[in-house]
């Protein structure tokens, strides 16, 4: 038995090396995943670190309603759920990116969001957090929101943008649905500085988060589209992310502003699970950096999205918040009692069966026929006082 003992202890120990050598690995592997690469230079500057030890995300579904997400890429493997399309004209769960003029828009703005950094060391800023990948176009937009509401979104990603004069009432409904259901939605303000905000959908849908554009020095990014919409601020220049193929590289826009500003969003959703989307983004509003013009500006709206003030700032709950100030109004407007059928006019009620004036004509001939026979009768009256006066002029 003792020799037995004495061969088994050299088993053990090298087992027991082994395990830690596979512990090490995997902590290793997992220390990798949430570092991000040395580009994404947001992460000092919303001090992303420091929420991490509270927070990295976890529980919160963002959906991200773009060309897909290729969900195969190391640095997005195990943080896409399967989602869906309702868009294109495809079909499918959203995990495979058909963008093929940006080379996957839909898969970048998934990493800013979520990266696991397993690939080319592409880092989310909330990477424990779970992307729903919604395949949708301009068409299909409010078709996108409401599925992501229906699949547990809490945050809803639309680094998207198309000219509207107002935003389309479907959309709006769809938006004011997410709402209801307590989702954030966040979206673009857009790239095209000679524009306003105000007639680029969905950023001028009420309720909506829109996020305008700033550089490593929070300056204001150059093409980023100003408007009465813009509600804060976030990194828009030298943000690098990957494509669906899987390729680290920089790019500007206000797409990236608000994929990052969604992941923001999810750390703080996580970081305070009891509280409604309305307290989140009134957090976010009143511990922005004013940055821009003092004060609120149609560029930079509040200020810079600074996530860990909005996460240890003392916000009271009866502090300013414009975009659910905006989103109320508009529901009062909606909620407005309309005239009851019985109480409209005539026209109003005529069978759309008939001819709209069908029901007019006859009030319009009786007045006709009364107006006439008044004044054949004044006529007539007056024709037999001349003559009566005539009778009395020759009897004179």
């Amino acid at each position: 038995m003792k020799v037995m003992n004495e061969r088994a202890a050299p088993r053990r120990w090298i087992a027991v090396v082994c395990s830690a050598l596979l512990f090490a690995f995997h902590t290793g592997s997992a220390a990798a995943a949430t570092s991000p690469r040395s580009e994404e230079w947001w992460f000092p500057a919303w001090e992303i670190p420091e929420i991490w030890k509270v927070t990295k995300g976890a529980g919160v579904i963002v959906a991200v309603i773009d060309s897909g997400v290729e969900a195969r890429l190391p640095d997005l493997r195990g943080a896409v759920l399967k989602g869906g399309s309702v868009g294109w004209g495809l079909h499918g769960d959203g995990r495979t990116d058909h963008d093929d003029e940006k080379g996957g828009h839909g898969t970048g703005m998934a990493a800013l969001i979520a990266g696991q950094g397993t690939g080319t060391g592409m880092t989310g800023v909330a990477p424990e957090s779970r992307i729903l990948p919604v395949l949708a176009d301009e068409d299909s937009w409010p078709e996108g929101v409401r599925f992501a509401v229906d699949h547990g979104a809490k945050v809803i990603n639309m680094s998207v943008g198309a000219e509207a004069a107002s935003c389309e009432t479907k959309l709006q409904s769809a938006i004011s649905y997410a709402i209801e259901h307590d989702a954030v939605v966040i979206a673009a303000a857009g790239n095209k500085s000679w524009e306003d905000n105000s007639r680029i959908s969905p950023s001028n849908c009420a309720g909506v988060l829109t996020v305008g554009g700033l550089d490593q020095n929070l300056g204001i990014y150059s093409n980023s589209t100003p408007g009465a919409y813009t509600a804060v601020a976030a990194p828009a220049v030298n943000v690098g992310s990957i494509g669906r193929a899987g390729i680290f590289g920089a790019v500007n826009g206000t797409s990236s502003a608000t994929a990052l500003t969604s992941g923001a969003i999810a750390l703080l959703r996580s970081r305070f699970p009891e509280e409604p989307g309305r307290r989140i983004v009134q957090r976010v509003l009143n511990t922005a950096r004013d940055v821009g013009d003092k004060g609120w500006d149609k560029l930079t709206g509040n200020g810079a999205v600074i996530p860990y003030a909005a996460m240890i700032g003392s916000v009271p709950k009866n502090a300013p918040n414009s975009v659910y100030e905006r989103y109320d109004q508009w529901k009062r407007l909606q909620e407005k009692p309309k005239p009851s059928p019985d109480h409209q006019p005539v026209r109003n009620r005529v069978s759309s069966k008939e001819n709209p004036n069908s029901a007019i004509l006859p009030v319009g001939a009786a007045a006709l026929v009364t107006v006439f026979l008044f004044t054949a009768t004044v006529l007539l009256v007056n024709h037999r006082r001349k003559r009566g006066l005539l009778r009395r002029s020759r009897s004179l």
